[in-house]
């Protein structure tokens, strides 16, 4: 069965006065129920909680930004999941609530906890709807924004294609209000080039741009998950993808990863690094066979990580060639540094180059 990850915005799901667009909510559950009655598993990431929380309580200007976003959080969560739990069951189906912040990607067991929790609401019929934890989730709990949330979530479920649902039709080579602007169909997942058109403004609710979803598209068809950008209020936009007739802008794929270097590549920051010199280098990097990372090479050991943690890999340049899970902790790498016959701080398995 496919495996679909669609994102929806703030500024699809709210009016201009910031408040819910119930009608708008409605058509995209109709689309994914169409969508699930044709064989195609749906994850919905979706904004809105802190516009619906402004909806119900919309006197919080006595408080500071944090705060408030944290009340209107929690007040907004509940009413955005009730108007989904009423949606979906016009068209019996049941969904669930997932609340995440990055402290649950922070290691292997809770990155693989939460993938068992997706595959049985999943097994099970239901919809997941995910939503950042805006309660809890301050400063370095936070993720860039939902675009974020939902690349990580794509490549951790290992899902054919993410959707991301924004107010416009894709990535174009100019403003999208100029009429002279044409929509870019095709984006290759390592073209930096592209940013050159996208312009760094924010829209009104929301916490990205298309400068931040191009740039975890990006990342995200590197680990493998097609990422389509299109406009979450164009009608049908969804069922238009599923017949052929996809309107926005397409990231393909590169090639797939296993579960374990998704983790590494896509998982939690790392939590110190390690530099190698060139001879080092050349051998990770070599295309002839798969080498692990061995003290012989290391020339510098930096920060206090342990055994478990990831870790970056730069070369003698200081620029990150690599993320790996350490065998052992920095205290034994800075002993064990430039010693030859030692066992690998970072062994090929738990080992992806960048």
């Amino acid at each position: 069965m496919e495996l679909l990850v669609v994102k929806v915005g703030t500024n699809v799901l709210t009016r201009p006065n910031g408040r819910l667009d119930q009608t708008n909510i409605s058509s995209l559950v109709d689309q994914i129920a169409a969508l699930q009655r044709a064989g195609t598993s749906v994850i919905l990431v979706s904004s809105g909680a802190v516009g619906a929380g402004r909806e119900l309580l919309p006197a919080t200007d006595s408080l500071d930004t944090v705060a408030r976003r944290q009340m209107l959080s929690a007040i907004g969560q509940v009413r955005l999941m009730e108007l989904y739990r009423q949606l979906f069951a016009g068209h019996q189906l049941l969904c669930g609530q997932v609340l995440a912040t990055k402290e649950d990607f922070r290691d292997r067991r809770h990155y693989l906890n939460m993938r068992n929790c997706f595959q049985a609401l999943l097994q099970g019929g239901v919809v997941p709807v995910v939503n950042e934890n805006d309660v809890v989730a301050v400063t370095e709990l936070m993720f860039t924004d939902n675009d974020e949330l939902a690349g990580l979530v794509a490549t951790m479920v290992g899902a054919e294609k993410l959707v991301i649902l924004s107010s416009v039709d894709g990535l174009f080579d100019g403003p999208p209000s100029d009429p002279a602007s044409r929509l870019i169909a095709t984006v290759e997942a390592e073209d930096e080039a592209v940013m050159e058109y996208v312009a760094t403004e924010r829209t009104s609710f929301g916490r990205g741009g298309m400068q931040t979803k191009l740039r975890m598209a990006q990342r995200t068809a590197l680990a493998g998950v097609e990422v389509l950008l299109a406009n979450g209020r164009r009608p049908n936009v969804l069922l238009e993808w599923r017949e052929g007739r996809f309107h926005g802008t397409r990231i393909p794929a590169a090639a797939k990863l296993s579960t374990i270097k998704r983790f590494l590549a896509y998982g939690p920051p790392p939590i110190g690094s390690v530099r190698i010199n060139a001879g080092a280098a050349a051998a990770l990097r070599s295309p002839e066979r798969a080498t692990s990372l061995l003290p012989v090479g290391i020339t510098a050991v930096e920060g206090e990580f342990e055994r478990g943690d990831l870790i970056e890999i730069l070369d003698e340049d200081a620029r990150r060639i690599g993320i790996g899970q350490a065998r052992y902790g920095a205290g034994q790498a800075r002993e064990l540094r430039g010693k030859q016959g030692e066992k690998p701080l970072v062994h090929y398995d738990f080992l992806v180059l960048l």
